[in-house]
C-alpha cells in the first residue's frame, strides 16, 4: 500500500466452489464454471466483505478466469477490473490431478517447493506475485483481489515480506476471505480464511 496508508487493506477473494477444487484437482488454466453450491457462496461472500469493508474508494481487480469472474458479480463487486497476473499458478503436467495422484509419481511432492513441470516455478510466482503487490501498495484506497487459491495464499506470504513457500502455511478455501494490511508500516495477516457463510 502507500506508506502512510495504514488504514487500507487488501481483501483476498478466492473464487467459489467448482468441481476440481471440490475434488482437490489442481486447476489454473482450465476453465471452470462455479458450481451451483459456488454460486451461493460467492452470494455469502459478497455479504462478508460487506460487513468487514468500510465505506470508501476501492479498487477491484480479479483473475480473468470465468471461476473468479463470476465470484466477483455475485459478490455485488461493481467496476471490476481483469488482471492477468491474477490467475492460478500454473501447473503445467499436473493440470487435473489430486495431490494423491502427482505423488504416485514423485513422493513428497508440493507445489511450494517443486513447482511444475512444463508450469511455473516457484521463482516465476514470486516475481509475479510481486508485481501484483507493486500495484497495490500504490493504491491509495482498499483492494480486493479476486483470485485463485495457491496464487493467493503466495500474495499473502509476500505481502508479509516471507518467501512463496511459506503460502503453504496460509488456509485459503473456495469462497473465503483474508484481509491484510499494516500497523505502523508493518505488513500483517488481519483476518485469515473467513468462510462465505460468516459475517465479521
Amino acid at each position: 500500500m502507500v506508506q502512510d496508508g495504514d488504514a487500507h487493506h487488501v481483501y483476498i477473494l478466492r473464487h467459489a466452489t467448482t468441481e476440481w477444487s471440490r475434488s482437490g484437482k489442481h486447476t489454473s488454466r482450465t476453465d471452470l464454471p462455479l458450481t451451483a453450491e459456488g454460486e451461493l457462496r460467492a452470494r455469502q461472500a459478497g455479504q462478508t466483505l460487506a460487513a468487514l469493508r468500510s465505506p470508501g474508494p476501492v479498487l477491484v481487480l480479479v483473475s480473468p478466469l470465468q471461476r473468479a469472474q463470476r465470484t466477483a458479480e455475485l459478490a455485488g463487486l461493481a467496476d471490476s477490473e481483469p488482471e492477468p497476473l491474477l490467475t492460478e499458478w500454473d501447473y503445467g503436467d499436473y493440470e487435473g490431478l489430486t495431490t494423491a495422484e502427482i505423488r504416485e509419481q514423485v513422493p513428497g511432492w508440493t507445489v511450494w517447493d517443486a513447482g511444475c513441470p512444463a508450469g511455473e516455478t516457484v521463482e516465476q510466482i514470486t516475481e509475479r506475485t510481486d508485481r501484483v503487490l507493486d500495484r497495490v501498495r500504490t493504491t491509495a484506497a482498499d483492494v480486493v483481489l479476486v483470485g485463485h487459491g495457491h496464487f493467493s495464499r503466495a500474495l499473502i506470504a509476500r505481502w508479509l515480506d516471507l518467501p512463496v513457500p511459506a503460502g503453504a502455511r496460509f488456509a485459503l478455501d473456495p469462497g473465503a476471505v483474508s484481509v491484510l494490511g499494516r500497523e505502523r508500516a508493518v505488513p500483517q495477516l488481519t483476518r485469515s480464511n473467513i468462510p462465505p457463510w460468516q459475517q465479521g
